[in-house]
């Protein structure tokens, strides 16, 4: 039986485009313009702009967008690049290749699309960039924009249909592949880049079976990152409806389209103990076809690692909700990794002593070695612990998202019966603290050092409090706590004990104040409120310790006893402030910048929060010479006796009122 082709490539066409059934896949307006007009010349500045010769122009990116000329003549185009592709030169050479490849394919025409496996671009002479009229679209006019690859017999070397994409039985697997889609395109939507991908294991169905070999895909969801969450949510919901209804059981596809795509690959097995498991690249959405080796160039990026398989078919459903819950965050982030614990037991000597970099307050923490020799920091969280499983989820879903430089990078977890542990890149320079506090290594660390480390700490503090997605409040910010690369650059660490707000909010209470005495803000130590003012004020206790190479709690003075904080305070005002400076320090080049340190920690640790100033307001101060700066008031506890610093994290009650402020959890 010879199948139509209709049935072989399921084609839906939108605009009055005509589709062309060959890989590179592209679409052709049926308006045209001549080599001499307007037109070309608007359609030559803008593929100058965004779509430059080589990877390194300056459109590079993993998704652009852009305008050349005006109305009649203008011309508007739009790039993006599969979301485990996140290198932008490779990104650019894929833009240049498809804007070049659309020139051959579709001369001299106003309208063309191209899809390649690793990007997809578009131009236009219509307006495809207003998101007003995305936002009028209906869904069946998102939908008809798309290109569905489907997959309908076993011959692989047909233009875009994968090598491995056998047919199954349809009624478990419809069932399985409902429960992927639905969670991926769930995921989506809470990503900066409108991407997610999971890796799903499903079981062969034979459960009297104890060697089967369960089946492994990889099922990856995108959507332009400027497109409206209940569009990208229309539109990926109703392109996962059409591979299950349309094509039952087939095991690899694609569906693309300008606003979003799906793919679904099927992986080979791995060894159930191999741990390359952890560390296999993203699977090659290869169509079979030698065209696009041809015209793509050989990329140079190194998709992100995929995460290890879940569990989701309800016949191998984990019980424990817990679990599920840390197995399903793999999706929202494909550097992210839950690692068995043999692994991690392997890695780190058995938590041999030998490996221990140090007791924390809810644990110890060891180095460790990956076989690859990837080196990682593992923090095993004490059953006795204040950290419970509550704690251990907020660490997760917090850090696994944030990205910056100045904020330590979270590989991976591991949560098994009683285990649960957090596996961090290794910092080979331990903590600030280990430095500042020693007669002897604080010689090693100089005021440029430890001036970039202010600024350092300064920087992720911003990133947390205003350009992160959701608005994060540390509560826990301390010498200890911040982590020393190999060039001494500063990571803020241990995100236990953090607050999630949304952008809007600012404050919250809480009956149980936790922290460490000494740089907890007065009004979180006595009442319960923390907010973003409350980090300051952290941050200023830092600036006095970097400093002074004191610690703020165990500061005695003869006569009166008063804190760091009180000292500095007076010694500013009596102009005698350089005796507070570090005496390892060479004072004379550098009395300028160390009074402006000064006088920034002193104005972050005032009484009243809301004479404190922001992050921003901070970094602004650190960073302009040019800035004045304002005469700080009495600062906090100047009247009070602090005591010697608790070694671990103190849990005590608030005599604030029972009113609480619901934050808003990571989505």
């Amino acid at each position: 039986m010879i199948i139509p082709i209709v049935l072989q490539l399921l084609i839906i066409l939108g605009n009055g485009m005509a589709m062309v059934a060959a890989q590179p896949w592209h679409t052709c307006g049926a308006s045209n313009y001549t080599a001499d007009s307007m037109y070309r010349l608007n359609l030559d500045g803008m593929s100058a702009s965004l779509f430059p010769e080589g990877a390194g122009g300056s459109g590079g990116g993993i998704f652009v967008r852009g305008s050349s000329g005006a109305d009649p003549d203008k011309v508007y185009a739009v790039a993006l690049c599969r979301g485990d592709v996140d290198d932008a030169p490779a990104c650019s050479s894929c833009f240049n290749a498809a804007f070049r490849r659309a020139m051959q394919l579709c001369p001299r025409s106003k309208d063309a699309a191209i899809y390649y496996d690793e990007c997809l671009l578009r131009f236009s002479d219509t307006d495809i960039l207003n998101m007003d009229s995305v936002r009028r679209l209906n869904t069946s006019e998102i939908v008809d924009g798309a290109l569905v690859l489907m997959n309908l017999t076993s011959e692989p070397m047909l233009p875009g249909w994968d090598d491995d994409s056998r047919s199954t039985a349809t009624t478990n697997f419809t069932g399985f592949l409902k429960t992927m889609l639905t969670d991926v395109v769930g995921q989506v939507l809470s990503t900066r880049r409108h991407y997610a991908a999971i890796r799903m294991e499903m079981d062969d169905g034979s459960s009297s079976s104890t060697t089967a070999v369960p089946r492994e895909f990889y099922c990856l969801a995108q959507c332009a990152p400027d497109l409206i969450e209940d569009i990208c949510y229309s539109c990926l919901t109703n392109f996962s409806d059409r591979p299950v209804a349309s094509f039952p059981g087939r095991q690899g596809w694609r569906v693309l389209g300008l606003w979003c795509n799906l793919r679904l690959k099927r992986l080979e097995p791995l060894p159930r103990y191999d741990t390359k498991k952890f560390y296999t690249g993203a699977p090659t959405w290869s169509s079979g076809s030698s065209a696009s080796n041809a015209i793509v160039p050989s990329p140079a990026p190194q998709p992100a690692s995929l995460p290890p398989p879940t569990r989701k078919h309800k016949s191998k459903m984990n019980t424990h909700e817990d679990e599920a819950l840390i197995w399903g965050l793999e999706g929202r982030s494909s550097e992210f990794t839950v690692y068995d614990f043999s692994h991690v037991l392997e890695a780190t000597g058995n938590f041999s002593e030998e490996n221990k970099l140090g007791q924390g307050g809810f644990g110890p923490v060891y180095k460790g070695r990956f076989p690859d020799g990837v080196e990682i920091a593992v923090k095993r969280l004490a059953s006795h612990s204040g950290q419970g499983l509550t704690e251990f989820k907020n660490e997760i879903q917090l850090i696994a998202k944030l990205q910056h430089t100045n904020l330590v990078r979270l590989l991976g977890c591991c949560y098994q019966r009683q285990e649960k542990i957090l596996v961090y890149e290794y910092l080979p320079n331990k903590s600030l603290d280990f430095f500042i506090f020693d007669e002897t290594r604080r010689a090693l660390v100089d005021w440029n050092k430890r001036l970039a480390i202010i600024n350092g700490i300064a920087q992720g503090l911003l990133y947390l409090h205003k350009h992160s997605r959701l608005r994060i409040i540390h509560r826990d910010l301390k010498a200890g706590n911040i982590l020393l690369d190999h060039e001494m650059n500063p990571k803020i660490s241990d995100f236990g004990l953090a607050k999630i707000f949304s952008t809007n909010d600012t404050e919250g209470n809480t009956k149980r104040i936790v922290g460490t005495y000494g740089y907890m803000a007065p009004e979180y130590a006595s009442e319960g409120l923390f907010s973003i003012k409350s980090d300051v004020f952290s941050f200023g206790v830092l600036i006095l310790e970097t400093v002074s190479g004191k610690r703020t709690s165990s500061f005695h003075r003869h006569g009166d006893f008063i804190n760091l904080l009180g000292h500095a305070w007076q010694m500013w005002k009596d102009e005698t402030w350089l005796q507070l400076v570090d005496t390892s320090l060479v004072i004379e080049s550098h009395t300028p910048e160390m009074a402006r340190c000064i006088n920034i920690a002193l104005l972050c640790v005032q009484e009243n929060a809301a004479d404190r100033p922001t992050m921003s307001e901070v970094v602004a101060m650190l960073t302009s010479e040019s800035l004045t700066l304002p005469e700080p008031k009495y600062p906090a506890f100047y009247h009070m006796r602090v005591t010697k610093e608790e070694p671990s994290t103190v849990i005590m009650a608030s005599s604030a009122n029972g009113i609480t402020l619901s934050v808003v959890d990571g989505r």
